[in-house]
């Protein structure tokens, strides 16, 4: 007889995917004789190869956006043969929420969303106000009716020790060298992203206290200009610093990552595998709220200016001056961060 398996729908987000990471301990831990496979677009699978709590994680073959239904009942027969009996379906969508119900699997957890009834059978509402999204996703592994919990754990994914020396090698940083990452880039807009001559003249304080270290700027291949803007403001600094933006693969950013003595991320996918990773992290908020995606590392400190404009969640600032980023000058992002550093 086949052994009974949870499947994951992974979101379509690298932060979400992290913060969605939680659930999996406490799933785990309530069932924990059942293997947890993830179904994750391409782009993430790296992620979630990185969670100890996974059994498998299977690929999926759809285009973004694209509702392809015969594509997906082809691959529900295929998770039907796996023995699924319970199955999460973490995106909103009404496409994600179908492959479950073609595959069978007699237990469908997941949000209301695109008005699922009957698609998802254990159906929970977000009726309060909107909450974290780690504890978001963490209220799955109870029944809709629960309270909401106060001991939610934090992310966390791990890295060996293999894959961080591979992953310095190929990126030319000396291993023995204390290594600091930058995530100038934001996936959502400009509006979340600090400007790259403050990045910049970060990288100078950070290299007159510490001239051995190694400043990495990662990021996608989207990233690739505005990580170009930061080396040409850095000046005599540039020679310390390497623009990986779109030249790592994601596993291997995770792995620079976890070598790093401190993380520097606007409010993006990186800044979460930071925090999952507990590295000391520096989390800068503009137009989105710190409370609702903060870091959970050991050290780590949220930068908001909390103006009256913000959080305006816009890709763009509506009001074209950017003040929410433009005014968190690179001295208080300097101060939050040199206490972090090691020692000289």
């Amino acid at each position: 007889m086949a052994v009974e398996r949870i499947l994951i729908i992974s979101p379509n987000w690298i932060g979400d995917a992290v913060m969605a990471q939680p659930l999996l301990q406490l799933l785990c831990s309530r069932y924990p004789a059942l293997p947890i496979d993830v179904l994750a677009p391409p782009s993430l699978a790296p992620i979630w190869r990185q969670v100890p709590e996974v059994a498998d994680v299977i690929e999926t073959p759809f285009r973004h956006g694209a509702l392809q239904l015969k594509e997906r009942w082809r691959f529900a027969r295929m998770l039907k043969q796996r023995g699924y009996s319970q199955s999460y379906v973490l995106p909103n969508t009404l496409k994600y929420a179908l492959i479950p119900w073609l595959a069978g699997i007699p237990r469908r957890v997941g949000y209301k969303g695109e008005s699922r009834y009957g698609l998802v059978n254990v159906m929970h509402h977000d009726d309060v106000p909107p909450r974290p999204m780690v504890p978001f996703y963490a209220a799955l592994a109870d029944e809709p009716s629960s309270p909401l919990r106060n001991d939610v754990p934090r992310p966390r994914l791990q890295v060996s020790a293999e894959q961080i020396a591979a992953a310095a090698a190929k990126a030319g940083i000396p291993y023995a060298a204390p290594l600091l990452v930058f995530a100038p880039g934001a996936e959502f807009g400009a509006a979340k992203r600090w400007p790259p001559e403050y990045f910049a003249a970060l990288a100078r304080h950070a290299l007159e206290l510490l001239p051995d270290a190694r400043i990495a700027l990662l990021g996608s291949p989207k990233d690739r200009a505005v990580c170009d803007s930061v080396l040409a403001a850095a000046g005599s600094a540039a020679g310390a610093i390497l623009n990986l933006a779109g030249q790592t693969r994601l596993d291997e950013a995770v792995a620079l990552i976890a070598h790093a003595k401190a993380v520097v991320s606007n409010d993006s996918g990186l800044l979460h595998v930071a925090s999952a990773l507990d590295r000391p992290v520096i989390a800068l908020y503009g137009p989105t709220d710190p409370d609702h995606a903060p870091p959970f590392s050991t050290v780590a400190a949220s930068l908001s200016l909390r103006l009256d404009c913000s959080p305006c969640r816009q890709r763009e600032c509506p009001l074209g001056h950017h003040n929410c980023m433009r005014q968190m000058y690179d001295g208080i992002v300097w101060n939050a961060l040199k206490p972090m550093l090691p020692p000289v």
